[in-house]
């Protein structure tokens, strides 16, 4: 987990002097790509099927949803702030021939509607988790939802793995 939050950290430090240059958006997480190996721990640890309906908060270049459809058989939206990173994912789509299974939308998660999801997948800073925490616990009871490297607060995860270098946690959308 060290060498996730030490690039996380690094990643945010470049992107904020970006930012003081005039030369990216203001992004609330900056963009870290989450490795193929903790991808396929996510999407197995949230037990990913055909019909299942994954979002990915902050998808970056999409690799989660293309994953989970092409390996798993499942439809899948990734949101991101940045028109950059959902031009990569829709251009992953593409080369992974997914393009009818999966869609990405440039959009401010805090604004996002997330109620067809049925698997939430995320790498965001804690900050960010705590804000949509209050959005995500209003799914609908059943929603699994997996974090890399950052858990909820007081919200126990029901499942941690690690891999690689990285913490997974699992929750369950608790019924209400």
């Amino acid at each position: 987990m060290k060498k996730s939050v030490t690039i996380l950290v690094c990643a945010l430090l470049i992107c904020c002097s970006a930012v003081v240059y005039g030369q990216q958006p203001v992004l609330d997480v900056p963009y870290v790509p989450t490795s193929q190996n903790v991808v396929d721990a996510m999407l197995k640890l949230a037990k990913v099927k055909p019909g299942d309906v994954v979002y990915d908060l902050g998808c970056g270049d999409g690799r989660i949803v293309v994953t989970a459809a092409k390996n798993y058989g499942a439809t899948g939206v990734g949101f991101d702030i940045d028109p950059e990173r959902i031009a990569e994912a829709n251009e992953n789509a593409k080369n992974a021939g997914v393009t009818d299974k999966v869609k990405f939308v440039n959009a401010n998660l805090f604004d996002t509607d997330m109620s067809e999801a049925n698997v939430i997948t995320m790498y965001l800073l804690p900050r960010v988790n705590m804000q949509l925490r209050p959005k995500i616990l209003a799914l609908k009871p059943g929603t699994r939802i997996v974090s890399h490297a950052f858990d909820m607060g007081d919200w126990k995860p029901e499942k941690i793995e690690h891999v690689d270098d990285a913490t997974i946690y699992f929750w369950t959308v608790p019924k209400k």
